[in-house]
């Protein structure tokens, strides 16, 4: 029976000193780390090589068990592929064990609970980005022009018609398209007025 360890951050600035640790102090003979990888990513290069190498009687061992699995179904189709092959699992944080008919239960309502967290948080972002679009609140990436700037060259086009928008957006560094969509964006009073 070996235990292997299995720690991962979403963002290659973070660090895995606080899991590494716990892993470390928890008996991990091997500990295997992804760097930068998406808590929804579908590729965990290391994540997939742990399940490579567990064999009957192993016992991976995570932090947390948000660090290896990315939705509810997966944890399912993760336990049962451990239960076919002897492998258990166990979670630091959360104290639960598969290796038991609780454990496994405790397991399956911990994984629900944070598919629940993770929904809910997407619901709350959509619905405050709907209610910051109604506010007229830019949502997304920030503009390549600001709106004033947008409407200087409004005007200049206008009174320059021999200016092509090429002209423009290499001036700016930014596509023709973008420039396109950031002059459509919103009307200039100030320059209908001038035509």
């Amino acid at each position: 029976m070996a235990l292997i360890g299995y720690a991962r951050v979403s963002t290659k600035e973070q660090n895995l000193d606080l899991q590494l640790h716990a892993l470390k102090k928890a008996g991990c003979d091997i500990i295997y780390k992804d760097f930068g990888v998406s808590a929804t990513a579908l590729h965990r290069p290391q994540f997939e090589r742990v399940l490579d190498i567990l064999k009957a009687d192993d016992v991976l061992v995570m932090w947390k068990m948000d660090r290896a699995f990315r939705s509810v179904k997966h944890a399912l189709d993760i336990l049962e592929l451990f239960d076919m092959r002897g492998i258990k699992m166990r979670s630091l944080t959360e104290h639960i064990e598969t290796s038991s008919a609780i454990g496994r239960c405790l397991y399956i309502l911990s994984n629900s609970f944070a598919q629940l967290e993770i929904d809910l948080n997407a619901e709350r972002t959509t619905d405050g980005m709907t209610i910051a679009k109604e506010k007229g609140v830019h949502v997304g990436r920030p503009r390549k022009l600001l709106p004033a700037m947008s409407s200087f060259i409004r005007y200049v086009l206008a009174w320059q018609p021999d200016i092509t928008h090429r002209q423009i957006a290499a001036h700016f560094g930014i596509s023709t398209r973008t420039l396109s969509r950031e002059l459509n964006a919103q009307a200039d009073p100030v320059l209908e007025y001038a035509q």
